[in-house]
């Protein structure tokens, strides 16, 4: 793999002691214009119109189509009264529609309200109860969630676009069989709220670019907190969103602009992947290859296919990956750079699937209150075992102490982790008093616990809620997950913690054992006590064939410790469990 492509940074005394870090094309600092992230873009069209901006299973959009899109759902979105500050949900999996809905409706300053296509019932009741969008783009197949929602939290209008219909001609009539087969419906809509998508985009018409201040306007409801609590709307601004693209751009930037070819496997409904997926590719020229299921036969398949450079994922996409089995027939090195994130990425996996693709893994963080890249480790430079690295330029960090937040604690300190920079969101929105709990003094408060060595270096150990107390002794379930994982006969495992009428809570294992793997909870339990300290081992171990987990392939810890709650008073498990073959 070659190595950077840009001259060498400058780096000035008073830059922060982790820039000494930096690989060496990283500057210690990136401008941000004020600008609207639409006219951003803009330049990328103009400079590379012809290039292939979006491939979707073999159907190409070049810049110059892409842009006209936008336009012309820019128009339809103005002849239909939207105005800057209207909201815009965008009920979408990723397929053309999602990046031509979103960069039309930002053109107009209008706000693009993200919802999870995987939202159903009481989950997008609320959303759309909350956010008040006046209108919302989906598809056929998803419309029947709306038309189920109570009519006061229906929008509108929707524009509703048949899956088919981003397939390139010789494939749609195989899409609705699919379709069916996976008891998905095709039934087109009807009704006057209903606007078909293909004539929302079918003509160009006229509209007022980029009345809005991108400091202050909002781009996106980005919503956070769902597997831990109601859901709340993040509230980024057009400058949020540009200044974490650029600021990625820098941190990524391995080869000549407009040559990378980028694989978008993470949903764009996430913040996550709406940045590292979307607008720092676009910003950068790139080729984005679309994955509508992030189904591991088909991302092997598309890596074969379309040679990304880029992957950006999350620690599930790698590890399935690295046992699938039939890796070894496929060819997948044209991968240079893979930036994981939403979840810690074991060591384990990391390495081998750098093994797999002759490619950099680095395990990065942010949050959806940050746009949401604060972290990254470097590339090419010095990755520290456990750390998610540096902050990315313009991007401050600190250290306070759990019990008031108010003292800054020194280097190898733990405490909650703190950051600064011009990708922290306005705030929630019309929830002054949450906005308040974590926005203080232009710092964003995370709610994770870390520490910073004296190199900059940041060490998350896992967030607030999830420690587990075992008798006043603090247990991060992410040290216990990285021994867990350790094991040749795990494939995934994660750690939580369960009411002890002695200890308070002790330590609770669930396991999924490789394919053709016997063991038991003695096996595990050993394993563990072997190699930390003992109260830190898991007294409970329970084997499932797979963990649960959210749309961004989180782990649902309160799912799994209000399971085992629910199985206090029962036998420990004793009998050997045996993996599902199928798995």
């Amino acid at each position: 793999m070659s190595g950077p492509v840009t001259p060498d940074a400058v780096r000035g005394p008073g830059d922060p002691v982790w820039t000494q870090h930096y690989d060496p094309t990283v500057p210690s600092h990136v401008a941000i214009p004020s600008r609207n992230l639409p006219d951003a873009i803009e330049e990328s069209v103009r400079t590379w119109p012809n290039r292939t901006a979006f491939i979707h299973y073999g159907a190409r959009i070049s810049y110059a189509q892409f842009w006209e899109l936008t336009g012309r759902f820019a128009a339809t979105l103005t002849r239909d009264g939207f105005r800057p500050g209207d909201r815009l949900a965008l009920y979408l999996p990723n397929c053309p529609a999602h990046p031509i809905a979103l960069l039309g409706a930002l053109r107009i300053g209008v706000t693009a309200v993200q919802v999870s296509p995987l939202y159903i019932a009481q989950d997008l009741s609320h959303l759309l109860s909350d956010a008040q969008p006046k209108g919302i783009v989906t598809l056929e197949i998803l419309y029947p969630n709306i038309e189920k929602l109570p009519p006061n939290d229906r929008p509108g209008l929707a524009y509703v676009a048949r899956f088919r219909d981003f397939y390139p001609a010789h494939l749609r009539p195989f899409v609705n069989f699919v379709l069916r087969r996976r008891k998905l419906s095709t039934r087109y809509p009807t009704g006057p709220e209903v606007h078909p998508w293909r004539q929302a985009v079918a003509a160009a018409g006229p509209f007022s670019p980029n009345p809005v201040d991108p400091q202050q306007s909002v781009a996106v409801f980005q919503y956070t907190g769902g597997t831990t609590g109601v859901p709340k709307a993040a509230m980024l601004s057009h400058r949020n969103l540009l200044a974490n693209a650029l600021q990625c751009r820098a941190w990524f930037n391995t080869l000549p602009a407009g040559t990378s070819t980028v694989l978008a496997a993470i949903p764009f409904f996430h913040i996550y992947g709406l940045t590292v997926a979307l607008t720092y590719p676009l910003l950068e020229g790139a080729t984005i290859v679309l994955q509508t299921r992030p189904d591991p036969d088909e991302v092997l398949k598309l890596i074969r296919r379309y040679r990304p450079s880029e992957f950006p994922g999350v620690p599930s996409f790698y590890q399935a990956i690295n046992h699938h089995p039939d890796v070894a027939k496929y060819d997948i090195r044209s991968i240079r750079v893979c930036v994981s994130g939403s979840a810690p990425l074991p060591l384990e996996v990391a390495r081998r699937f750098e093994e797999l693709t002759g490619g950099h893994v680095i395990e990065g963080y942010g949050l959806t209150e940050a746009s949401p890249v604060t972290h990254a480790n470097p590339i090419f430079g010095e990755r520290r075992t456990g750390s998610v690295g540096l902050p990315v330029p313009e991007t401050d960090q600190k250290v306070v102490d759990l019990e008031t937040g108010t003292r800054t604690l020194g280097p190898g300190e733990r405490g909650e982790i703190a950051v600064r920079g011009p990708q922290v969101m306005l705030g929630y929105y019309h929830r002054p008093d949450e906005t308040a709990m974590v926005l203080r003094d232009g710092w964003l408060y995370t709610g994770d616990v870390g520490y910073i060595d004296s190199d900059g270096y940041a060490f998350i150990v896992d967030r607030k809620k999830d420690m587990i107390d075992v008798g006043g002794m603090k247990v991060y379930p992410r040290e216990v997950e990285e021994v867990l994982l350790q094991h040749p006969g795990i494939r995934d495992a994660a750690a939580v913690g369960v009411p002890d009428e002695r200890l308070g809570e002790v330590v609770h294992a669930v396991v999924v054992p490789n394919a053709g793997t016997t063991l038991t909870p003695k096996d595990v339990i050993d394993f563990v006590r072997e190699r930390i300290a003992h109260y830190k081992a898991p007294r409970t171990v329970e084997f499932r064939t797979v963990l649960p987990r959210s749309g961004v392939q989180k782990v649902l810890r309160r799912t799994l410790r209000d399971d085992a709650s629910r199985a206090m008073g029962g036998a420990t498990p004793t009998a050997p469990a045996r993996a599902d073959p199928s798995q």
